[in-house]
Order: C-alpha cells, then structure tokens, then sequence
C-alpha cells in the first residue's frame, strides 16, 4: 500500500446514494459529449482474450494478467484484458469501420499488480475509444486535434456539474498545455518524472504530455510504454492539477497507432522482436489493419476528480487493504 493522502477536515458532500446518482450522471454527461465530439459509436467488448493472440495489453511489461482455464476448451487459457488498447484496432476491422468513424466501449479490467492508493486500484474501469483515420493522418496535427476534442468534453462536463451541484466550482481551465516529455525534462532537468508533471502540470492546471516511451537524453523513459500499440512519437497523457489532493491527476492515456514501421523499430527498441509474430501484431506489419487513433479514460478517475472524492474507493467498488480502510474511516473517508 502507498503513502495515503488525507485532507484536512475533509468531509465528502455527498452520502452514498447520492454518490451513485451523481456518479451516473457524470458519466452519461461525459460519454454523449465525448462520442459525439469524436464521431463514436458504442459497441460491446471482451472480458477476457486468448493470450496467444497477442491482443492483451502489456502495460509496462512486468504485470501479470489474471487467466484462468475453460472448462470446454483444455488447450486452452483465458486472460482478463489488462485493457483493449490492441483490440479496439481489430474491432475497427470486424465491425467495418470507415474513416472518421470510431468506437467506444466500457473497459472493466483487473490489475493484480496495482498498488492501491487515492488514485490507484486492483479494479480498472475506463473507457477505451478507437478511431479509424488514414496513412496521411498519422501525424502530431491529428493527435493534437484529438487530445483537445477529448479536453473539451472534460470541461463541458465539469461546468455542468457545477450548475447541477452547488458545492462543485470550475477548476479546469479554458485551453490545455501541450509539452514533449523531452522538453518537461529539459525544464525540470534535477527532478524525477512524476515530480515534473506534478509541477508543471500545477502550474498550467491542464497539461497533454506527449511522446512518452521512448528513450529521453538521460538515457531513461519517461514512462513505461508497450511497443505494439501507441506511436511513441505521436502519443500522450491528459493530466490535470487536483487541489484536494495536490496531485497531478491523469485521466487519459492516448495515441496515434503504430504501422508497420513504427511497431518494427519499437519492438526492437523494447527488445521484444519475439512478438511480431503475434497474430494481431503480424498483421499490422502486413499492413492489415486500419490506421487508427486511440485512447483510454478512466471512469473512476472523472467521477472522482469531478465530484472532488479524496479516494478514488469512494466511487468504485473494490477490494482495498484492512489498514487502508481502517485509515481511510479515520480521516472521514468512506470506501464502497
């Protein structure tokens, strides 16, 4: 368990029922703006994918994806998607998806390996959206385009929060700052990642880090990346600052896909040239997949940056720590 945040005197304005209501309505508000700003269309998705397809997403490469074996097929395991960031791109293909035209779905997945803290626990659930564009709009440009679609939504919704509860007040502000990750550690050259995006993200109040993965002048990362699916050159996260808990607060992850370039160098570069022979990665070097864009956004994380919760088990159900629970009582914290 990480160190806990607990703020002072703190006391949520809204009691569990309540909480549920306002939790549906954040999330109703945010998904109709959020589709119909990008051109998105709901569809289902899977729990749980073969491991052999090379569809599951690797996170940072160390964490273990929870399987389990099927009783009617003995040959064969199912993993718990760690998230559908390489199945929405297949989904696009077998849906037929056009240029300009995209996917959302609700991701519910289980990181066994999480540390839990206000922000961070075991159950993930998020939305994950997927977007068709072509070759000529792989680029920075569309990226960019996409991450203040996104941050518009996030506001919209936010300021309507405001009018339907009292007790929320505006803190987004009107535009989003972009920086490179190589240019946030040229400014903050002595300090580690998260304390760089802690402060320039208080400084700006709504910041896009982009080109996260790749190797910085310091010889290190920013931060973790798999290789098979964002364009390390074209990619980023949504952050933005949370004075509750004066943390930097990420609710989105985003990129422009790789093709078959990028995903050959990347794979190389992580030192996992092994997966190419993935089926869904063997198809995207064959170039059988759609160009895509694509992101994920943490439902969680909205209702409680949006609602002003101090623990993100406030607003999902979850399995937490005895002593978590114990503290979280203490300092007036109730977790569901």
């Amino acid at each position: 368990m990480s160190e806990l945040i607990f703020p002072a005197n703190y006391r949520s304005d809204l009691d569990l029922h309540e909480t549920q209501v306002a939790i549906k309505t954040v999330k109703d508000t945010f998904q109709g703006m959020l589709s119909a700003r990008l051109n998105l269309l709901r569809v289902s998705a899977p729990l749980f994918v073969d491991p052999l397809s090379g569809m599951n997403d690797n996170l940072n490469g160390y964490e273990r994806p929870v399987a389990f074996d099927i009783l009617h097929d003995a040959d064969h395991n199912a993993e718990i998607v760690q998230s559908l960031a390489k199945w929405k791109r297949h989904a696009l293909q077998v849906y037929d998806f056009y240029v300009g035209k995209g996917l959302f779905t609700d991701m519910n997945a289980i990181r066994r390996d999480e540390t839990c803290d206000n922000i961070h626990s075991i159950y993930v659930d998020q939305w994950d959206w997927e977007k068709v564009i072509t070759r000529e709009e792989r680029t920075m440009e569309t990226f960019c385009e996409a991450v203040r679609q996104v941050y518009k939504a996030l506001r919209k919704t936010e300021q309507f929060l405001a009018i339907e509860y009292d007790y929320i007040e505006t803190i987004l502000p009107r535009e989003i700052t972009f920086i490179s990750s190589q240019e946030l550690l040229d400014l903050y050259p002595s300090h580690e990642p998260k304390e760089r995006e802690y402060l320039f993200t208080k400084e700006h109040g709504a910041v896009c880090i982009t080109q996260i993965g790749d190797v910085l002048s310091d010889g290190k990362p920013h931060d973790g990346r798999s290789p098979d699916y964002d364009d390390w050159s074209m990619n980023g996260d949504i952050l933005v600052y949370y004075p509750l808990l004066d943390i930097a607060l990420e609710l989105s992850s985003m990129g422009v896909r790789v093709d078959a370039s990028s995903l050959r160098e990347q794979l190389k570069k992580a030192g996992c040239e092994d997966r190419a022979a993935l089926p869904f990665q063997k198809a995207i070097l064959q170039d059988a997949l759609p160009f895509s864009i694509g992101g994920g956004i943490g439902q969680s994380r909205i209702c409680m940056f949006f609602l002003r919760k101090a623990h993100i088990g406030e607003v999902q159900s979850s399995l937490w720590p005895l002593e978590m629970v114990r503290a979280c009582q203490e300092h007036g914290i109730r977790l569901l």
